[in-house]
């Protein structure tokens, strides 16, 4: 059994926010740098932030800056009307000059290696987009995005993304063309293709129903907002995870834990005092990720791709069950 390794509590800083811009109907900006001018962590496309807005509010948006420069970092925050009061906050309560907490940054949204990519954001979903498209663009590959929105005036950065890329950019505003045409876009499967789609549940859904039908295995990549609706677990391994207690093992101590019915891993953990980071409480973030040694995962989360999930290794515990009696975890 390897080596277990005690969790490390992930740093937090307090930035400042120097800049706070509108930059469509409902979308602002905040530029965050530190407070005596220090470097701030290197990232790369893909990554967000956690944002802690008090101690029973944290968000997470995705980074949209130039992960060269190391001077500030880049959010871009959109109004949601039925959310759950992050956003208003951002919206109606952070100032420039006042100070914002953040976690991270994390990366479960990597712009892997490939010839060629074909973008599709919907929305707000064009923030991780962004630096994946410059990052595209040095290493000399081929791509092409289409970017979907309610309105023209809704869309963050489409003037100067039509303005930079205008050979590669394909701008639909819903009122003016409809829905994104899916069919044409994914109905031929590309073996030099890499997909990777950010934005509503709808659209994230429709994409992969499409890359479902002849894709290449691992060509897909989403990152969700929100938990992805669950179907039950199958094969031979599922076993009844959601409807049965079972043991969680801390490899580190030996203690072995039961988890009921009714409560999460990451409630046994917390309320056995081991300190597990967590966030979004819902499989959407990344925060709570956590190393499984022995036993198999039911996996519930809506992060790791079919290939990730066999490979059993992690789990994010906020969600995410046992299909076996027993798992050993890397705490």
């Amino acid at each position: 059994m390897p080596t277990p390794t005690p969790p490390r509590p992930e740093r937090e800083l307090e930035l400042t926010l120097a800049r706070k811009e509108p930059l469509a109907d409902g979308v602002v900006r905040l530029t965050l740098t530190h407070p005596r001018s220090e470097p701030l962590p290197s990232w790369e496309p893909g990554a967000h932030l956690d944002v802690l807005l008090s101690d029973a509010l944290v968000r997470q948006y995705s980074l949209c800056g130039d992960p060269g420069d190391r001077s500030e970092l880049n959010v871009a925050v959109l109004r949601e009307k039925n959310g759950r009061g992050g956003s208003a906050h951002v919206h109606d309560v952070l100032a420039e000059g006042g100070t914002v907490r953040v976690r991270g940054p994390r990366n479960h949204f990597r712009l892997v290696d490939s010839p060629r990519y074909l973008f599709i954001a919907g929305g707000i979903g064009i923030t991780p987009i962004l630096p994946m498209i410059a990052e595209a663009a040095r290493r000399g590959a081929d791509w092409h995005l289409v970017y979907g929105g309610r309105t023209r005036a809704s869309m963050a950065f489409a003037d100067q993304l039509v303005r930079d890329h205008p050979q590669r950019v394909a701008l639909r505003p819903e009122d003016e063309t409809g829905l994104l045409d899916l069919d044409a876009l994914l109905g031929t499967p590309q073996r030099d293709t890499q997909v990777y789609c950010c934005g509503p549940a709808g659209l994230l859904d429709a994409v992969e129903q499409r890359c479902a039908g002849g894709w290449p295995a691992g060509a897909l990549h989403v990152e969700r907002f929100t938990p992805k609706a669950q179907e039950p677990a199958a094969g031979p391994a599922a076993g009844d995870g959601a409807a049965e207690a079972f043991d969680v093992e801390i490899a580190s101590t030996g203690q072995t834990l039961t988890v009921p019915p009714d409560r999460s891993v990451l409630e046994v953990l917390e309320d056995a005092g081991l300190p597990v980071l967590s966030s979004c409480r819902e499989g959407t973030c990344g925060t709570c990720e956590t190393g499984v040694l022995d036993g198999i995962p039911e996996h519930h989360d809506s992060l790791l791709t079919e290939a990730e999930r066999a490979e059993g290794d992690v789990m994010f515990v906020c969600v995410s069950r046992a299909a076996s009696k027993r798992l050993v975890l890397d705490l």
